[in-house]
Parts: C-alpha cells; sequence; structure tokens
C-alpha cells in the first residue's frame, strides 16, 4: 500500500486533517488502530467549542481555538452535523474569583474573541435560573457552543472517504522506517509506504514520533471522569457552565449536549496509563460536589452513564504542531488537549497549509465538502415519516425506543462510507442505546442486524472491536 500522505489517529484531529487532504490529487489514507473512528479522546470530552479566551496569549491554543470557533459553524453545516451556539458562562462565586473573571475577559479580548462581556448575579438569574445564589459575576462568551465531537469525526471521514481517501481501521503503527526517500510504516496490516506521515495518534504521539528519531514530545495522560444525565434534567442549564479554571484545566463544568443531555465534568488527574478509562469514585465525586455548586438542582437519580476520557497534557502546556526537526517529510500533530475539539478545523487548515508548502498538488477537479444528511426518523414529522416508510419499510421498525432509531437507520449507518463494524459504532452514528435504559432492550437487534449486513455469525459481533464480543458461544 503506496500514499503520497498517511494520516496516523482517526480521532477528530486526524479526521479532519483527511478531509482537508482529499480535496486534493494526492493519495490520502486515515489509519486507526482501533475497529473505528472517534476511540480515543473524542469520544469522551465535554463537547464544548471554547471562546477562546482561556489559552494564553499568543499561543498556538490561543490562535487556532479563535479561528476554529469560528470555522465550526459552518464546518458542521457542511457535513450535517449537530451544532448549536449555545454560549458559555464562567461562574465567579467570591471576590478573588471576580478577578479572575476580569482577567479571562482581558485575555479573550487580547486573543481577539468577539461578544465577550462580564455580567452581574442577576443578569446570570435571568439567563440561567437554577444557578446557585452563591455566584457573584459571570463571563459570558456569546460564540462558544456544543457540538456532537464523535458525531464531526464520523461526518469527516465519510467525506473524505467519498473523495477518495482510504480507511484503514484496525490498523497499528508499530514501526517507521526510511527507504528510498520514503516512509514505511509497519503495521498490524502490513507495509504501508508514504511520502509524508502527519502524527495525529492522541496519547500515543509521543511513541509515534520517537519512531523516526524525535523525542521532542513530552505528553501527560489525564484522566477526566464524567457524569451524563437523562434529558429529563436538560432544563437546568440552558449554557455551558464553568468554575474558575486552575492549573490542571478549566475545571467542572455542567453543560447541555446537542441531543438534550446534561453533562458534568470533568475531573483531572494525571495518570501513567494511557489508554485506561476506567472511572474512580474518587473523580465523580469531586464531579458531583463541583456542579451542586454550580447548579444545585442537579441530581444523580438522573445520571444514566458515567465515563472517563484520557487527554494528552503536553508538557509545553500549548499544542505541538509542525514539522519535525529530525524528520523532515514527518508532521507532529500532538498534545491536542482542550480546547483541541474547539480548534479541530483551524488545525486541519494550519496543517493542509504547511504539507502544502512542501507537497506540489492542485485540487481535483471534482470533489465535495458536504455530507448527505443522514435520515433522523426522530426529527421528522408524521407525514415526512409515512412517506419515507413508503419507500423503506426498514424505516417503520423501531429499534431502539429510548431514543426512537429505526432498523433503517441502523441500516444506513453499517453501509455508509467507513460504516460502522461494532455496536458502539451503529451507537454513536444513530443513538441507539444511548437512551435511559443503554442498550437494554435494543442491544440484541443491533447485533443481528450489524451480522445481517455484514454478512458474518452473531458470534463475530463485537462492542467495540478486537475481543469484546457480545456472544462468545451459543448454550444450545
Amino acid at each position: 500500500m503506496k500514499y503520497g500522505v498517511a494520516v496516523i489517529g482517526g480521532g477528530v484531529v486526524g479526521a479532519l486533517i483527511c478531509r482537508a487532504l482529499s480535496k486534493y490529487d494526492i493519495s490520502v489514507a486515515l489509519l486507526e488502530k482501533a475497529n473505528d473512528v472517534a476511540m480515543g479522546a473524542t469520544k469522551a470530552n465535554s463537547a464544548i467549542v471554547h471562546g477562546g479566551f482561556d489559552a494564553k496569549t499568543g499561543t498556538l491554543k490561543a490562535k487556532l481555538n479563535v479561528r476554529g470557533t469560528e470555522l465550526m459553524p459552518e464546518v458542521c453545516k457542511q457535513l450535517n452535523v449537530p451544532y448549536r451556539n449555545n454560549g458559555s458562562m464562567v461562574l465567579a462565586f467570591s471576590d478573588s474569583e471576580a478577578q479572575t473573571v476580569k482577567q479571562l475577559y482581558q485575555r479573550g479580548v487580547d486573543n481577539g474573541v468577539p461578544k465577550l462581556e462580564i455580567i452581574d448575579a442577576e443578569r446570570v438569574h435571568e439567563l440561567e435560573p437554577y444557578v446557585s445564589d452563591e455566584v457573584k459575576c459571570a463571563l459570558l462568551s456569546n460564540t462558544a457552543g456544543i457540538v456532537c465531537p464523535y458525531e464531526l469525526t464520523i461526518a469527516a471521514t465519510e467525506n473524505a472517504v467519498t473523495n477518495g481517501a482510504d480507511f484503514l481501521r484496525n490498523c497499528e503503527v508499530k514501526a517507521i522506517r526510511q527507504e528510498n526517500g520514503a516512509y514505511i510504516l509497519e503495521t498490524t496490516l502490513g507495509e504501508i509506504e508514504a511520502a509524508f506521515v502527519i502524527n495525529a495518534a492522541g496519547n500515543h504521539s509521543d511513541e509515534v514520533s520517537a519512531m523516526v528519531g524525535d523525542d521532542s514530545v513530552k505528553l501527560v495522560s489525564r484522566r477526566g471522569d464524567y457524569y451524563l444525565l437523562d434529558k429529563s434534567f436538560g432544563y437546568l442549564a440552558d449554557h455551558t457552565l464553568f468554575q474558575c479554571p486552575n492549573e490542571m484545566g478549566k475545571g467542572a463544568l455542567v453543560t447541555p449536549t446537542v441531543d438534550g443531555n446534561l453533562l458534568i465534568g470533568p475531573s483531572a488527574v494525571d495518570q501513567d496509563d494511557k489508554d485506561c478509562t476506567d472511572t474512580e469514585a474518587e473523580g465523580l465525586d469531586f464531579v458531583i460536589s463541583k456542579a451542586f455548586k454550580s447548579v444545585p438542582a442537579v441530581n444523580l437519580r438522573g445520571a444514566i452513564t458515567s465515563f472517563a476520557g484520557i487527554r494528552s497534557h503536553p508538557t509545553t502546556d500549548d499544542f505541538i504542531i509542525g514539522w519535525s526537526e529530525k524528520s523532515e517529510h514527518f508532521i507532529n500533530v500532538a498534545g491536542i488537549e482542550s480546547p483541541g475539539l474547539s480548534a479541530a478545523p483551524a488545525i486541519a487548515e494550519y496543517v493542509e497549509k504547511i504539507l502544502l508548502g512542501k507537497l506540489e498538488c492542485s485540487l481535483k477537479e471534482s470533489y465535495t465538502l458536504s455530507r448527505p444528511a443522514p435520515v433522523r426518523f426522530r426529527h421528522m414529522t408524521k407525514s415526512e415519516r409515512e412517506a419515507l416508510i413508503k419507500k423503506n419499510s426498514a424505516y417503520g421498525r423501531i429499534i431502539c425506543r429510548c431514543e426512537t432509531i429505526t432498523e433503517g437507520e441502523i441500516i444506513d449507518a453499517i453501509k455508509a462510507p467507513a460504516g460502522a463494524r461494532d455496536v458502539d459504532g451503529v451507537k454513536r452514528r444513530t443513538r441507539a442505546g444511548m437512551g435511559r435504559c443503554q442498550g437494554g432492550f435494543c442491544g440484541s437487534k443491533v447485533v443481528e442486524i450489524l451480522a445481517r449486513e455484514l454478512g458474518v455469525d452473531k458470534n463475530e459481533i463485537t462492542k467495540f472491536g478486537g475481543e469484546s464480543k457480545i456472544i462468545y458461544e451459543r448454550t444450545k
């Protein structure tokens, strides 16, 4: 397998880079070690499009955050991904925190963030009636928003594949060597040759960089625990509600999701294991205590799941993006912690410009930046549903009752470019299994549909690839 560019890492950054490059007359491949895209930090984060006032002025974080937030609405429109400009608040509960809010406001102004304002407690409660009475004031960022990070990643990958890029799943890079001016990547799928390599491997980007003799990427793995509450608690917050940040990050938040749930978290705990996403009681206790401080009405009776994500904190406290000093045609895109999701469209734009400075290529005669809108039966009117079912009866069979997901939508998710190959892949593409019962009723049906559409035995269907089989053997 030979490519002009190999992008290592199928998170939101890698996927958007691959999409950006798929416009050109070069062969591009997205290499992902898991069974699907969005399997690392992308699937477990706060899903926030930050305004851009937090990052230090002059850093890549600050520049790319502001630019990414500017680009995000149009990117989501092109890819038919839900995005909501709900705005955010940093709440101050003391005089000293009020001073921090003023400092953040000034930093935001210096960073070029538009539509920032400091509002008093009365205005806070007009906008957010369930915020604690202890609040003194808040920084209101009107350009902030929320998005679904894994839907964005899936859509970007589908768009890239439609434009001719290859998506190679279960493709872990084990070693890299150079031969005759090209890179030879030793992977679990065999050897892959590429003229250029882009390292967007998330928590493992330091290891990938070291494969070409570049040990300059230094990362710390930082775990964040979250609670997700049922949609019936979504009324408790309209804006994304932050507390004042500290050296470990932006602090715990309370925020709606684009699907109407309420998300609280994260904690911030450094750990040695780069892949362990087990939640811990201490972290979850921290999250709920912080949530109570902002919104006392938060109630864990509404919790439908808890989860943890691992973000890669760079020791430089800034994104690491650029040509490796040790390897001529190798670009590091590392240390992409928060606001990495917000900055992702701008990171893709930035890397595209860097690469085109060395790689001669032209735009394809025919390409698209759009992805067709997937069927969302739950959002349709009665007449729209009836017309759809008349065309295809599979849309008339509800598989997931909690989220109103049909068999037709699940089939679409499997057959799409870079489509679902496991239960969690269907879940991320359709929301089947994301409701109150967490797949208790629909899970077995999803397994049956996957097996039928992929032409394999049900015993081969996994939850998220690897050995995570749903059924190990028949009992009779």
